[in-house]
């Protein structure tokens, strides 16, 4: 089944994703099991590719799921993959898998969120860690008003976490890299990275992002509350063959204690009432 597109064309698409992987023609082609003289005649737009080759070309360049949709339409086909909402009966596998690694991640913190940051679900513990800030409900409210939740916009926003982030400067520039690296293929990413360089008093350093930023191995946040000092770094677990566009964007991160302190302080709270 073909269908119109208002797409930029497939060549434009296949040529820009290439060239941002830093691949050749003849890298591609190699990869790919296409000759380099057809994979140029694709790029120009001289020849027309089947739907079958459109898929083979996205899984050698291993593009998300909607990329690869967004792939077949712009050479006339339509999208493959659904995308289903997170509480429906056919995602049910899904959700229960995710509230299993919530669940068992604690008394650590855990979060599901999109490949736009937007928080879907969190375990207890983040409950607990947030209640050293105040009223979580009145947090987010200061963030993010009537819109989704989103850990971006918590991070750097001067009524989110911003505020008691020591290392602020440190962890932001790693994190804006990151995001603007995505943005590049991911318009709703690209929206809140806007919104985000917009919040004021945001150090002005921030706004030139440096695409090719690569922070250490592991980077823990130091984050600090009054007398209250927790270092935290981060890990990003995915699915591993995700069919539908719901799954392959959602991201489970789960947070460890970078020292003993910090340990025996989320230990702590996981005891509170």
């Amino acid at each position: 089944m073909q269908t119109h597109s208002d797409h930029p064309p497939f060549g434009d698409l296949l040529r820009g994703t290439r060239r941002s992987k830093r691949l050749s023609q003849l890298d591609l082609a190699l990869q790919a099991d296409v000759s380099q003289r057809h994979l140029s005649f694709l790029e120009s737009g001289r020849a027309k590719p089947s739907r079958e080759m459109v898929l083979q070309l996205a899984a050698t360049l291993d593009l998300p799921l909607r990329d690869r949709n967004r792939w077949l339409q712009s050479a006339g086909y339509a999208g493959i993959y659904p995308q289903r909402a997170l509480d429906t009966s056919e995602m049910q596998p899904v959700r229960e898998a995710l509230e299993l690694l919530l669940k068992h991640h604690e008394p650590l913190p855990a979060v599901v969120c999109d490949r736009a940051w937007n928080l879907f679900m969190a375990n207890a513990a983040v409950g607990k860690v947030f209640s050293l800030l105040g009223n979580l409900d009145e947090i987010w409210q200061a963030v993010c008003g009537d819109a989704p939740r989103n850990l971006l916009k918590l991070t750097f926003h001067e009524h989110g976490m911003r505020p008691y982030i020591v290392n602020f400067e440190e962890v932001a520039k790693a994190l804006l890299a990151h995001t603007a690296r995505e943005a590049q293929q991911h318009p709703q990413v690209e929206q809140v990275l806007d919104e985000i360089l917009r919040y004021p008093n945001l150090p002005a350093g921030l706004h030139q992002i440096d695409l090719e930023h690569r922070a250490p191995p592991v980077l823990p946040t130091h984050f600090r509350v009054r007398d209250v000092d927790l270092h935290l770094f981060s890990m990003v677990t995915t699915f591993g063959t995700p069919q539908d566009l719901t799954t392959d964007e959602l991201r489970v991160e789960s947070f460890f204690p970078a020292n003993a302190e910090s340990a025996a302080l989320l230990r702590g709270l996981s005891t509170s009432e």
